[in-house]
């Protein structure tokens, strides 16, 4: 298969310009993406009605107006542990982002340097964690616990050393969830293109035969317990936070196993097909986390997040930001790092718009009494 990640020398600024809309990159990206990458990133588990449900959820929620606030002075910005973002969305973690760009994740994590966000690296990424660490972004690690426990080790330690600021505990996959389409497909990474942060681990014979991926699948260790959360946060001083909570009593283990927070995530519906939308599931976690620790632990959320309107409902039903996935891929692949920033400026406007339309001026003061489910 011929590399995707062809160099990106024709796209113009004028062509971003066209680009408005998450729609429009998806649909530009799927111009470019061979078939087998568009559907790699595109697709879901088994028929796919939880990756169209995330997106749907969102619809089940309306906006409540108010009029004659006074917004003409709006502030969209906040902080996430620590971190002073332009507008409530950091960058999801997502593998394999050389099949977009060539120069993958790099250039993810200097547009998201450039919209003033967190770039959240995967563990499945095709550039080291040292790499996106050099650009200087801002930057979280997200993590798989593995039967080697040396490995899990070593990677929380460069993470460290690279000045990672949050380890983003992925708890939802004890192994790869089903996609008819990689099976029809017969998915592979391309000639020279590797998992780059545990290449050295995997056997080079089964990368060479396209099998890596599930070789490396393979090494998730399927025996966790919220004790092994416990373990992760012991490894280091970083606040460590749960990625793929669904339900308010996981919410409340994650807590207590020490954890910093969660992200309301079903893997962007890559795993459990049949699970209801995040943004189903978010008001009942969001509610057990206040119980639990009041304003203490943080809420994210992620799945389906297409627009400005679905963040600002996100943050109105409780949680302080989102992580957006594939709308990012779509960008990288439409027009590498300036599409992402083309695409994150987007996103931000229409946050901006929607909260001065609603009548908010302050993210502060956005909460439950501006939206209803219908």
């Amino acid at each position: 298969m011929e590399s995707p990640a062809a160099p990106l020398g024709d796209v113009t600024p004028g062509d971003l310009d066209r680009l408005v809309c998450t729609d429009d990159f998806h649909a530009a990206a799927r111009e470019r993406l061979d078939p087998m990458t568009y559907d790699y990133y595109r697709s879901g588990a088994l028929r796919e009605w939880t990756l169209a449900e995330n997106e749907r959820a969102w619809h089940h929620y309306a906006f409540r107006r108010r009029s004659l606030v006074g917004v003409a002075d709006l502030d969209p910005s906040t902080t996430v542990l620590g971190h002073d973002v332009s507008f409530p969305a950091l960058i999801a973690p997502t593998a394999f982002h050389c099949l977009a760009d060539p120069e993958g994740e790099v250039a993810t994590a200097r547009a998201a340097a450039a919209a003033g966000t967190v770039m959240v690296a995967s563990t499945l990424a095709t550039v080291a964690l040292e790499d996106v660490a050099a650009t200087g972004a801002p930057r979280w690690f997200q993590l798989y616990v593995f039967t080697d426990r040396g490995l899990t080790r070593e990677l929380v330690e460069r993470a460290v050393a690279s000045g990672y600021t949050t380890l983003v505990l992925t708890v939802d996959t004890p192994t790869v969830g089903i996609r008819y389409a990689d099976q029809r497909n017969h998915f592979v990474l391309p000639p020279g293109m590797a998992m780059a942060n545990v290449a050295h681990v995997l056997d080079p014979s089964l990368a060479a035969s396209g099998s890596a991926l599930r070789a490396f699948s393979s090494q998730f260790d399927q025996s966790l317990t919220w004790r092994d959360l416990e373990w992760v946060a012991g490894l280091c001083d970083l606040p460590v936070i749960a990625k793929g909570v669904v339900h308010p009593d996981d919410a409340r283990a994650a807590l207590a196993s020490g954890a910093a927070g969660v992200v309301v995530s079903n893997h962007g519906g890559r795993q459990l097909d049949g699970e209801p939308g995040t943004a189903d599931v978010l008001p009942a976690v969001v509610d057990a986390v206040v119980d639990a620790v009041g304003d203490a632990g943080i809420v994210l959320v992620d799945g389906g997040i297409r627009s400005g309107t679905d963040i600002v409902k996100a943050v109105a039903l409780g949680a302080a930001a989102v992580l957006v996935g594939r709308p990012v891929l779509w960008a990288l692949a439409a027009g590498g790092q300036a599409g992402v920033e083309r695409l994150l400026a987007l996103l931000r406007d229409e946050v901006v718009d929607t909260l001065r339309q609603l009548g908010v001026p302050h993210l502060a003061d956005l909460g439950a009494q501006h939206v209803a489910r219908v």
